[in-house]
């Protein structure tokens, strides 16, 4: 697949909701960034953290959906930007958080880079404080 097609069905498998497929679309090893600030974030959201596999990919769509209400979450994609192997994908996302049951939308970009149909580079920017405020003390 080329990067726009492979781009697609990552979104389409996103939407899905199935951790499996989605880690399917990465190679086995990934460069991979979540933008979030310095500090110790990871027991309101486990699943921003550094990860570096396939395996680990696909832990990282398991993890966010364990810690959202299922069938609250809601994404618009605005724009898919290619070039070359390199895409950002800009949009914006909406969930309720499991353990506080406060919902939130983030804005977020979306760098990915995709070689022989997989991707290998996968670096979120997102609104991080509208996450850290649904998950955080009220």
């Amino acid at each position: 697949m080329h990067t726009a097609e492979t781009v697609h069905e990552f979104l389409h498998r996103i939407a899905e909701g199935d951790p499996e497929r989605i880690g399917q679309l990465f190679a086995e090893r990934v460069d991979w960034k979540l933008d979030w600030p310095d500090g110790d974030h990871t027991r309101a959201v486990p699943w921003i953290r550094h990860r570096s596999t396939r395996a680990e990919a696909a832990d990282h769509f398991r993890e966010l959906a364990a810690h959202h209400v299922p069938g609250e979450s809601d994404a618009h994609v605005h724009a898919v930007l290619v070039d070359g192997a390199d895409a950002v994908v800009l949009g914006e996302v909406a969930h309720t958080a499991k353990p506080t049951g406060r919902r939130y939308a983030a804005a977020f970009a979306l760098h990915l880079t995709v070689a022989d149909g997989l991707i290998t580079r996968y670096h979120v920017y997102e609104d991080s404080l509208a996450v850290a405020r649904a998950f955080g003390p009220a």
